[in-house]
């Protein structure tokens, strides 16, 4: 907590508020990519604070969320197949699938196991090697380096029975899909700043340049989001375009070399589908060809996957930022976290869970 004491201090919080509100003279739609910082306006209130000129709209920032509906149903595929463990985060198990969701696998006795990190699997497969071991590989740029270092390790000890079931996606790629949209609303962006750790924010002046926004890297305390939001308010009221850093004591420019050097060592960008949107083109990763040996994809039979999304849940125009949660007429109706139409609901890092949980009865 000593660390993050200064960046929750209420008295701080209070008078970077009124500063926001003292610049606000336009109306202004402003979306935070981060569904963590969609998490913490809500949490600590400063959705509250904030001017009335200034909308907030949510982005596809949340992994569990953007993850697509085959990627879940070749997941359950996999750890409904007593020959395979399934490994993942926790927060994948409850995301629905086309019939049914992973936790639901594991309690038919699928082998479906939580782990903490990709090198947590690959032990798995060291463990147990009459059985196909397959980390979920899910995120964005600040995941990938640790699935990198699993592949890395797995080849060292020459393991035969570990692979990736690929689903990494890219920010940037992301914004630019937004933006381009003939339904974009948003006119300034506050990146995440766990991203930016990893990659850096080199991507995002071009960004910036070609659709005429302001983009301000920042992080997920309350005074961090504030600095953030007023850095993006003072460009669009001057009417200038470009980065602003808002969060350099975590973040630089140029990002984290070693990490992106393992990145790019064993993935390359590659076109993703996004849970909701649809395909990207180039917005995520995945495996180069000299590491194909440990693609589930590629290894096992679950190409003919078919799936099917639930008609009533609008999570993709939440992901985009064209509507919102309670504009959804399953929200907290049909759709609850514990029975999920959609991602959003069921995830940490969803804007319909963070509706739900923080804004229900407003």
């Amino acid at each position: 907590m000593k660390y993050t004491e200064e960046f929750r201090d209420a008295r701080r919080v209070k008078e970077l508020a009124a500063d926001l509100c003292q610049i606000t003279k336009n109306p202004w739609v402003i979306m935070e990519i981060c569904g963590g910082q969609t998490h913490s306006f809500m949490h600590y209130g400063i959705d509250q604070l904030l001017p009335p000129q200034v909308e907030l709209v949510h982005g596809p920032g949340c992994p569990v969320c953007v993850t697509p509906l085959e990627m879940i149903d070749k997941a359950i595929a996999l750890a409904s197949d007593p020959n395979f463990i399934l490994a993942s985060f926790g927060d994948m198990l409850r995301v629905p699938g086309s019939k049914g969701d992973l936790f639901s696998v594991r309690a038919a006795g699928g082998a479906v196991k939580v782990v903490y990190s990709p090198l947590d699997a690959v032990q798995l497969a060291r463990q147990n090697p009459d059985k196909q071991v397959v980390f979920f590989a899910i995120g964005f740029e600040t995941t990938t380096p640790p699935n990198a270092l699993s592949i890395i390790q797995a080849e060292a000890l020459g393991l035969k029975n570990f692979s990736l079931l690929v689903s990494q996606v890219r920010v940037p790629q992301a914004m630019e899909a937004i933006l381009s949209s003939p339904a974009n609303r948003v006119q300034g962006f506050l990146a995440a700043g766990h991203v930016c750790a990893i990659m850096g924010y080199w991507e995002y002046p071009p960004i910036a340049a070609k659709y005429h926004v302001p983009i301000a890297v920042t992080g997920f305390e309350p005074v961090d989001l504030l600095l953030g939001l007023i850095d993006v308010v003072k460009m669009l009221e001057a009417g200038e375009t470009g980065v602003v850093n808002s969060y350099s004591r975590a973040v630089t420019e140029a990002g984290n070399q070693p990490a992106q050097a393992a990145i790019q060592r064993v993935f390359q960008p590659a076109d993703r589908t996004w849970r909701g949107i649809g395909t990207i083109p180039m917005s995520g990763f995945s495996l180069r060809p000299e590491y194909a040996q440990y693609d589930a994809e590629k290894r096992f039979d679950i190409g003919h996957i078919q799936t099917r999304e639930a008609e009533v849940c609008i999570a993709g125009k939440i992901l985009q930022g064209v509507m919102k949660p309670p504009q959804c007429p399953a929200f907290g109706k049909e759709c609850t976290p514990e029975n999920p139409l959609g991602a959003p609901m069921v995830s940490n890092e969803g804007a319909c869970s963070a509706y739900y949980r923080y804004r229900k009865g407003s």
